[in-house]
């Protein structure tokens, strides 16, 4: 007996999902050919706003309206299990990130390996690195988006409430935090380095609270129409950014006096020109359905796949990136080395997806059939035995 998964699941936000991991793989893996190819030189925002935008329009469709009253309880804890899971998820690939460099350093009698993507600390005040590893206040290169999504989940119960009052008012709080956190650098600090954290929740939360908002909308009635001027201001906004990062023009003062938050780059506190290119590359996508229905598939397309299972596929997809890495400081520069870690490691993702699809369909297969399986067959009748009287001695 064949049971395909989700029968009525909605594969676009799997699809983008999908596209967004991919690419956040390809761009841990600095200096390979396939880095110039990502978004993130065509415009002012990366993969990772892609991602968080995604996140929250899957949790708003996951969690938001079942945040009610005599179940609201029921929903936060399940908000912060998952937080659970992605602190736990952090420390398994923050720890196997250390493995993999120290292992290619003793390996190769290469100890600046252990100077990289922040490794550094570690080494020079283990102790106190150790406890900002745990206490998340010390994070490594390339392994800091699951520490700050975790945070924003243990938020999210806070937002769903008052998206539950309206939507109005949850965008203007979130938004208020994420200005102020901007405006007075707001954010969870670094340990025993000193600093802020790389990306910081306070000023994230808003994109993902913009996601959750934009699928509570739609899901509440609402649609999310193509206007005609917010699209010629979004299409010229998205220009403006490609002939900005292309030509490019990194060198004009934007300023006009104002807060950074507002008018420059700063991915830390997720400053303004990057929000509002992510936004008009969604709204783009959300408001044309000949754009946005590209991404509707079957449910065995292979980046529906691998949007499924999004949290493992991107924690393997980090300890490939690290390992590729790694290995990069020390083997001679090749394009064709370069290309076969890129690809090897995409590949080894979608025969992960592939390997947990198959894993559960077996298990809720396994689950039906004891059910299924013994009513389709006939029930076993046993003849009387005849019952032989023993002779009596007398």
């Amino acid at each position: 007996m064949t049971i395909q998964p989700h029968p009525t699941r909605d594969t676009r936000i799997d699809v983008f999902r999908a596209l967004a991991l991919l690419t956040i793989y390809v761009n841990h893996v600095p200096g390979n050919p396939f880095e110039f190819l990502t978004h993130k030189n065509f415009g002012f925002s990366d993969s990772a706003e892609a991602f968080v935008l995604i996140s929250g329009i899957a949790v708003g469709l996951a969690y938001g309206l079942k945040f009610q009253p005599g179940n609201r309880l029921l929903s936060t804890l399940k908000a912060w299990r998952r937080a659970g899971v992605l602190y736990a998820a952090q420390l398994f690939t923050t720890m196997a990130t250390l493995g993999i460099f120290a292992l290619v350093s003793i390996r190769y009698s290469s100890p600046e390996v252990m100077e990289k993507i922040n490794i550094g600390p570690v080494m020079n005040d283990t102790a106190a690195a150790l406890v900002g590893l745990v206490t998340l206040g010390h994070q490594l290169g390339y392994n800091n988006i699951l520490s700050m999504y975790a945070v924003v989940l243990l938020l999210l119960p806070a937002f769903l409430y008052l998206g539950s009052v309206s939507l109005r008012l949850m965008l203007t709080f979130s938004a208020a935090v994420w200005l102020l956190a901007g405006l007075y650098n707001v954010a969870p600090p670094n340990y025993p380095s000193g600093g802020y954290w790389f990306l910081n929740p306070l000023s994230w939360q808003f994109l993902f609270v913009i996601g959750i908002a934009g699928m509570l909308h739609v899901r509440r009635g609402g649609r999310i129409e193509a206007n005609p001027l917010l699209l010629a201001a979004a299409f010229g906004y998205i220009l403006l950014s490609l002939l900005w990062v292309r030509i490019p023009l990194w060198g004009i003062d934007t300023s006009l006096g104002l807060p950074g938050v507002l008018t420059g780059f700063n991915k830390t506190f997720l400053s303004l020109p990057r929000l509002l290119h992510v936004l008009a590359l969604a709204y783009v996508i959300v408001s044309i359905p000949a754009i946005s229905n590209l991404a509707r598939t079957r449910l065995d397309n292979p980046l529906a796949v691998l949007g499924r299972h999004s949290l493992p596929v991107f924690v393997v997809g980090t300890i490939l990136s690290m390992a590729a890495q790694a290995y990069m400081q020390v083997a001679p520069a090749s394009m064709l080395l370069d290309t076969a870690l890129v690809v090897g490691g995409i590949a080894l993702q979608f025969a992960l997806a592939y390997y947990l699809d198959w894993y559960q369909r077996a298990v809720r297969a396994a689950k039906v059939r004891p059910i299924i399986e013994p009513a389709l067959q006939p029930p076993v009748r046993v003849a009387p035995q005849p019952v032989h009287a023993k002779p009596v001695s007398v």
